[in-house]
C-alpha cells in the first residue's frame, strides 16, 4: 500500500520539487500540500495522511508547534521536519514534540526515500548529526522571513504589538505569533534580549 504524504511548506519551489522528486515512485501518493499551519490542520481533518513532510520556519506558527499540535490531534501521522537549520536544537525541539526524522531541503531523493520508508515502518531518520554538533546559538545566524524582519524592525524600534499590526496591515494575533518565533529562533524570553541578539546577528 502507498504512503500517503502530505507537505507543509510557504515556499511552493519546494513544495513543487519534492512533487517532483516523488511522482516516479509507486508506494508514494502526494496526497496534498499547505503553505501554513492553519491550511495543514485543515486539510488533516478532512483527509487521511501516513506521513506530513513539515517545514520548520512557517509564517504562522513554527513546523515545531505544528508538529506537537499534529501528533495530539492525529497521532497515527508520522512527522519529518523540513530545515534549512542544521542544528541540534531544532531537531531536539522537532523531536521532543513528537518528529519521526529531521531532513535538510538539500537531501537527495535517496535520503527522501529512505526516511520515508524508515518512519512508515515506526523508525527514525536523520541526515544531520546534531548529537556531535556543538554550535552554539550565540555563534549561528537564524534564518528569519521577510515580515519576521519587519516585525523585528518594529518591535526594535520600541513599537506595541497594536502599533506594529497597525503600521504593517496585520493582525495582532498575528503579530504575536511573529514576535514568539522570533524569541524561538534567537532562543530569548524578553524583548530586551531580542533587540540584543537581533543586532547581534546584524538583524536590526
Amino acid at each position: 500500500m502507498a504512503n500517503k504524504i502530505f507537505i507543509v511548506d510557504d515556499h511552493p519551489m519546494v513544495i513543487e520539487g519534492f512533487k517532483a522528486l516523488l511522482s516516479q515512485s509507486e508506494d508514494i501518493v502526494i496526497v496534498g500540500s499547505a503553505e501554513n499551519a492553519f491550511q495543514a490542520m485543515d486539510f488533516l481533518k478532512k483527509n487521511e495522511v501516513d506521513i506530513a513532510f513539515l517545514d520548520i520556519n512557517l509564517p504562522d506558527i513554527s513546523g515545531m508547534d505544528l508538529c506537537k499540535k499534529i501528533k495530539t490531534e492525529f497521532s497515527n501521522i508520522q512527522c519529518l521536519a523540513l530545515s534549512t537549520f542544521n542544528d541540534r536544537n531544532y531537531v531536539s525541539k522537532m523531536i521532543e514534540n513528537g518528529a519521526s526524522g529531521y531532513l535538510l531541503k538539500n537531501s537527495s531523493k535517496e535520503e527522501i526515500l529512505q526516511a520515508i520508508d524508515a518512519v512508515s515502518k515506526g523508525n527514525m531518520f536523520f541526515n544531520v548529526d546534531y548529537q556531535k554538533q556543538n554550535t552554539s546559538k550565540y555563534d549561528q545566524k537564524p534564518i528569519l522571513t521577510r515580515r519576521e524582519l519587519e516585525v523585528l524592525k518594529e518591535i526594535a524600534e520600541g513599537l506595541t504589538n497594536q502599533q506594529i499590526a497597525d503600521k504593517l496591515f496585520i493582525s495582532i494575533t498575528t503579530v504575536s505569533t511573529h514576535r514568539q518565533n522570533l524569541m524561538l529562533k534567537l532562543e530569548t524570553n524578553n524583548t530586551a534580549l531580542l533587540i540584543k541578539m537581533a543586532a547581534k546577528f546584524d538583524l536590526i
